[in-house]
């Protein structure tokens, strides 16, 4: 039996999602094809979203168009924003979710789009003619024709688990492993290779002993994930709870290295380096007496608890004696230990920045075959590689984001550029340009570009209006309202601010640390009246004015800087140099050079191993 359509995604995991999402809504005929349908947006591991760098991705996923803000926002069971004690740059929004309802609220969102159809089963063979992709065949014998196909394996590809011993087939606990996809994709020049993540035990809630645990409750106030008018639930959020590990349990630990799958050579690939197995703790930190452990629930309605820190491939036996000499688990029962999983990657290095694999036209990967670790990380790929591929299907010119526009720019500009030797995890210090790529601003970075390209949505391009709008007239009402010293002084001694010698304009005020917007507005009527007239996100609103007045000077900083880079974005090499000739070039240069290609002098300069001697040479045979 044969199908036909425009865009064919492999894999419903996170970045299978959004591709499949973007391509669909962007007028694309396309099909999802999973294993399994009801494990559609899987959260394999932790099931949270958000963090350091991630959430601020996730925001930039929703300022696009995608759906993993507003399905995190109505499944999240605890709401956090991290880092509130450092700088704008640095705030990240978290969130708990349901893992179950998470998945049906993904699989309803798919099941209604139109031009979508889903396909359960298991693709085998990617089908190729003349360096070009033609669809693919499944286990069941069909064959799917398309003009692009869009892989998001996630660990599927040659997974194994690994529990002491004991190696079992599979992508996930109870799922089977996708065998030859890999060998179809590599017979045509695509090199790959093997990484590692793991995944901690899951434990009983009525065997915890929570008095011997620190209590973590969510907040509660406007923030969420989605730029929407979405709801979120955060009336009935649930805690999550602390503790640490012991010389007890790191005494049988130790004990059981030796049977270790990562330290007796039965694992021979990469794992994360920001996300380690217990056991890589404490050979890694050997006088540290003691890690801190996260209990976090799985859902509203289940016992099940992850233990967040706990990530281990040690035996089953060794893992729960080790547990349960923390007083809070000394009775635990477990649903099921932690495993660690190896699975097939491919060098990103042979992408574009449009995820279109350089070697096979119109095939694109995105998510953890690209070595990138994280649910958030891979449908920020996911969109990206959805989107292009609809453009490849329908004209259109390539869409990619800049560094200074987006985090999901950076992961990938990142991953194509330099490479991946372990799992790639987002951070903010990843990211140069990282007051420009708030949390706060993502919608008014990218909604814009989105809607003119047809994926945003009328109603979400007229939300962002009215939101520049209302922030506007705050900065500007701001700028131009004096202040009398004698009036508001009274006010200042209040606040713990020095008093004023003379007027000034009202920005002046806010600019100071003890100063707020909403409580400076309380001692000047006039700007309470203005800001009343903020009926929709006023909080939302408030707090971006403030971020745009208080950062104002670091902010236009980063951007001269930004800007004055873009010059070098602007100058395209690709196809102009015989790098293997340019002998004024340094041997290194011109191995990297030659292997990654790279479009533009920008991307060159970030290439490990290109000198900035060897950036001149470029620049002067550029005619710079």
């Amino acid at each position: 039996m044969d199908f036909n359509y425009d865009v064919i995604v492999i894999g419903a995991g996170h970045a299978g999602c959004e591709a499949a999402a973007a391509s669909a809504n962007l007028g694309s005929k396309t099909c999802l094809i999973t294993m399994d349908m009801n494990k559609i947006a899987q959260m394999s591991c932790n099931p949270a979203i958000g963090g350091i760098a991630k959430g601020q991705i996730v925001r930039e996923i929703d300022a696009l168009g995608g759906y993993t803000g507003i399905v995190t926002d109505q499944t999240a069971i605890q709401f956090r924003i991290l880092n509130r004690s450092k700088g704008p740059a640095m705030w990240s929004p978290r969130a708990q979710c349901d893992r179950g309802k998470f998945i049906w609220a993904w699989r309803e969102i798919l099941e209604n789009i139109p031009n979508l159809h889903i396909w359960q089963d298991t693709v085998c063979e990617l089908l190729v003619e003349d360096g070009e992709v033609r669809g693919v065949k499944t286990a069941w014998g069909v064959t799917f024709h398309a003009k692009c196909v869009v892989l998001t394996a996630g660990t599927f590809l040659n997974g194994l688990m690994h529990i002491g011993s004991t190696m079992l087939p599979g992508g996930r606990m109870a799922e089977p492993a996708s065998y030859k996809l890999t060998e179809s994709i590599a017979a045509h020049g695509i090199g790959y290779g093997r990484m590692k993540t793991g995944t901690p035990v899951r434990i009983d809630g009525r065997s915890v002993h929570y008095e011997e645990m620190e209590i973590q409750e969510g907040e509660a106030d406007f923030h969420k994930f989605s730029f929407m008018n979405t709801g979120v639930r955060h009336l009935k959020q649930l805690p999550c709870w602390t503790c640490f590990t012991n010389d007890e349990c790191h005494e049988i630990l130790r004990g059981g290295l030796a049977e270790s799958p990562l330290f007796n050579g039965q694992i021979q690939s990469i794992g994360p380096r920001y996300c380690p197995s217990i056991e890589t703790k404490i050979v890694t930190f050997p006088d540290k007496p003691q890690h801190q452990l996260f209990l976090e629930p799985e859902g509203e309605t289940t016992q099940e608890l992850y233990l967040n820190g706990f990530s281990s491939s040690l035996p089953m036996n060794v893992q729960i004696e080790a547990l349960k000499k923390i007083p809070a688990f000394r009775d635990m029962i477990i649903y099921r230990p932690g495993y660690a999983i190896e699975y097939d990657y491919f060098d990103p290095t042979q992408l574009k920045h449009t995820l279109e694999t350089k070697k096979i036209k119109n095939l694109f990967l995105a998510g953890q075959v690209n070595g990138t670790t994280g649910y958030e990380e891979a449908a920020g790929q996911g969109i990206i590689a959805g989107i292009n591929a609809h453009i490849n299907c329908h004209g259109g010119e390539p869409f990619t984001l800049a560094r200074d526009e987006a985090y999901i720019g950076v992961l990938i500009d990142d991953l194509v550029t330099k490479g991946v030797d372990e799992p790639y995890r987002m951070f903010t210090s990843r990211a140069e340009y990282r007051i420009l790529l708030r949390m706060d601003d993502a919608d008014m970075r990218l909604t814009e570009r989105s809607w003119k390209l047809g994926l945003a949505k009328n109603d979400r391009y007229e939300l962002l209006k009215s939101k520049r709008e209302a922030i506007n007239n705050i900065i500007d009402f701001t700028r131009n309202y004096s202040i009398k010293a004698a009036l508001i002084n009274p006010a200042l001694e209040s606040l713990g601010t020095t008093p004023l010698r003379q007027g000034c304009k009202l920005v002046d005020l806010i600019n100071r640390p003890q100063i707020t917007i909403e409580n400076i507005a309380e001692h000047v009527n006039a700007f309470k009246n203005q800001l009343d007239k903020i009926t929709d996100r006023k909080e939302e609103i408030i707090e971006a004015a403030e971020i745009l007045i208080k950062y104002e000077g670091y902010i236009g900083r980063e951007r001269i800087i930004a800007d004055k880079l873009a010059r070098l974005e602007s100058i395209k090499i690709k196809g102009k140099f015989d790098y293997a000739n340019l002998q004024s070039l340094s041997t290194e240069a011109r191995q990297k050079l030659i292997k990654i290609d790279p479009e533009t002098i920008a991307q060159a300069s970030r290439i490990p191993g290109v000198s900035p001697s060897d950036i001149n040479v470029l620049l002067v045979l550029s005619g710079r």
